[in-house]
């Protein structure tokens, strides 16, 4: 008889290209697809209701794309370092199967449970990074150290060889009748709604959650020429649907990240020209940055609480909560910064160019800690990762690790650069549309027009705010 392997789903949840789960098939056809809703996750204090959303919506796929394969998939609620191990010893499990994973939390979790399935007997099997083309540890300086900064990181990484997808796999076996009531006195449940979680959401997302989705979004972003080939030209303009809208299924492995690879080397083998080749290697870099980040939360785990630079422990930020609550509600007066975050607050998105003006803005004109920004973001973004969204906030911080570390964004110069028409500011900020374009892109809206539209007045002045940060940023640096 076939040995009975649990598959832990957590950040993989699909079938195609998955790395942990095609080893665990390959050992036997009784692969029981598990997914565990987690207490120490759910109930932080910075997620978000669309994140919950999506990830469910992802899950209803899941499940029936085991039921589609002949297989099984259960859900389990409550402390993973107790339910897994409850679960493989009810149904007899052999071994339990996970890829990893690089956030600290995770690497406890992880550590925490093997420990548990030691106790009891049961095996497991945890040595694949299915999320990252190369894991942490392959790609390191000549003195074998991780890298800290971008660049030098991506001379590396590309110049190494990245693996090939793999075939979903197949011809599962089910749970029997009995095996089945067996989950279900160890706790398994039908899958809930984010509702039933207490996240409400019903605002749609940037594609579609599962696994199908994320694969039709890739397929049409890199097979049409309009979208993969004009990448590097498109991709800062907010109002321009130039962007892959894949960050959210990357978070969650709606689809593997060798599948995504896969295709872009192939839209970059179609170029017939150098300038074609820039278009989609810059989608490439974005890429790499993704992993830059999370090597980078690997090799130094306290980011999760603090920043890369020592003396930011002590920065003297000003950390205003009324200019705070301005900045989450979209009420700053500057029309750019608003639009942006009226955009993640009604969608649970914001386009990363305008990730780096709003960040820029809170930290720089604001002078508000970073980790307030960050921990906002989690709490909205429906594409919200600890190892992306914390290197994005340092960056902008200029905490973190960065060859340039003082970067001040000025948000008129950015609005006329990247929405020289205004059409992104007059989609999020609509009581400004009859204005016109001079006006929004610069925002110098004389302060009778703000009263009579019901918008407004800055709540500082850029000029003497980043001259401010100058001075402290000198003064901690010194």
């Amino acid at each position: 008889m076939a040995d009975l392997i649990l598959f832990w789903h957590r950040r993989d949840l699909r079938l195609a290209d998955n790395l942990a789960l095609t080893a665990a098939r390959q050992r036997s056809p009784q692969v029981v697809g598990v997914f565990c809703l987690d207490p120490g996750l759910l109930q932080r204090d910075d997620v978000a209701p669309a994140r919950v959303a999506y990830m469910i919506g992802c899950l209803a796929e899941l499940e029936q794309r085991y039921a589609e394969a002949g297989g099984s998939f259960v859900i389990i609620q409550g402390d993973p370092t107790q339910t897994m191990p409850a679960l493989a010893q009810a149904l007899g499990a052999a071994a339990v199967y996970w890829n990893r994973d690089v956030e600290p939390y995770s690497r406890q979790r992880d550590k925490a449970v093997v420990d548990a399935l030691k106790e009891i007997g049961v095996g497991f099997e945890t040595r694949f990074w299915d999320q990252l083309l190369h894991a942490p540890g392959e790609v390191l300086t000549g003195a074998g150290q991780p890298y800290t900064v971008y660049g030098p990181f991506w001379k590396n990484w590309i110049r190494q060889a990245k693996a090939d997808p793999l075939p979903a796999p197949s011809g599962f076996t089910p749970l029997s009748e009995a095996q089945l009531q067996s989950a279900q006195a160890a706790g398994c449940l039908p899958l809930p709604s984010a509702q039933d979680l207490g996240f409400g959401w019903d605002q749609g997302f940037p594609i579609e959650p599962g696994e199908r989705a994320a694969l039709a979004r890739l397929t049409e972003f890199c097979d049409d020429d309009r979208l993969i080939g004009t990448y590097d030209d498109q991709r800062n303009f907010p109002a321009v649907e130039g962007t892959s809208r894949l960050s959210a299924a990357l978070k969650f492995g709606a689809i593997g990240i060798r599948t995504v690879w896969a295709a872009a080397t192939e839209a970059y083998d179609r170029c017939r020209s150098d300038e074609a080749r820039q278009q989609v290697q810059t989608w490439q870099q974005e890429l790499a940055w993704r992993e830059f980040y999370q090597h980078v939360l690997h090799a130094f785990p306290t980011l999760a609480d603090g920043p890369y630079r020592p003396q930011w422990h002590t920065f003297p930020w000003e950390n205003n909560a009324d200019h705070f609550a301005a900045w989450c509600e979209g009420r700053t007066g500057y029309p750019i910064v608003d639009a942006a975050m009226r955009q993640l607050n009604e969608t649970g998105w914001m386009h990363n160019r305008c990730r780096m003006i709003v960040a820029s803005f809170l930290t720089k004109d604001l002078i508000i800690n970073w980790q307030w920004g960050e921990k906002y973001f989690m709490q909205t973004l429906v594409d919200g990762d600890l190892a992306a969204n914390n290197g994005g906030w340092q960056w902008s911080a200029s905490s973190g690790m960065d060859s340039k570390p003082l970067r001040i964004f000025n948000p008129a110069s950015q609005a006329q650069k990247f929405d020289p028409d205004a059409d992104y500011i007059r989609q999020w900020v609509p009581e400004l549309r009859s204005l016109d374009t001079q006006v929004l892109v610069t925002g110098n809206i004389p302060q009778p027009i703000c009263g009579h539209l019901g918008y407004p007045t800055p709540i500082v002045d850029h000029n003497i705010q980043q001259a401010l940060f100058k001075e402290k940023y000198k003064a901690q640096k010194g």
